[in-house]
């Protein structure tokens, strides 16, 4: 079950665009790699947690070790793992060198298990992380109320690694 929240907000591209309502995900849980490797080993009883780990970990290593070599690698259905790069320009193609690029950036393109998760996806439409403090705020001073208009944000969109709201969450 995916957890959404609905926020306005404006494209700040466009001077003349109007607020529109999206949704938003909201992360029910960051599990860490310990956690996914328990997971990983609790639907298969042929091997233990610290092989899952070594398995996935030497994975990451040599993963790393094969991009860096210039490959991309194909992970099944997965997807396929490649590089790309960042730049600053050079004023001819003599002046550029390894020293004009800046980032080496890993692209993933999913497989086909990943292709359409739409059609897989359940969603529940929950309160905003603000909403959320706000009330947990209010029930701990004894308070009844809250106004949600004092929630309110710019339209400017957090992160959504962090785990907040972005935009004007009402929902």
């Amino acid at each position: 079950m995916i957890n959404y929240s609905v926020y306005m907000f404006k494209n700040a591209l466009m001077e003349d665009a109007e607020e529109k309502a999206y949704a938003r995900n909201q992360v029910t849980k960051v599990m860490s790699f310990d956690e996914f490797v328990k997971h990983i080993a609790s639907h298969n009883g042929v091997f233990s947690r610290g092989t899952v780990k070594g398995v996935v970990s030497d994975t990451c290593t040599c993963l790393v070790e094969l991009l860096l070599n210039g490959n991309k690698v194909k992970f099944g259905e997965l997807g396929t793992f490649g590089i790309s790069l960042q730049s600053e320009p050079a004023d001819s193609l003599a002046e550029f060198s390894a020293k004009n690029i800046k980032e080496v950036n890993i692209v993933f393109a999913p497989g086909e298990d990943f292709e359409n998760l739409r059609s897989k996806a359940e969603f529940k439409l929950v309160s905003s992380r603000a909403v959320q403090a706000a009330a947990l705020k209010a029930i701990k001073e004894g308070e009844s109320t809250i106004n949600l208009n004092d929630l309110k944000k710019p339209n400017t969109p957090e992160s959504p690694d962090n785990g907040e709201d972005g935009g004007s969450s009402l929902e």
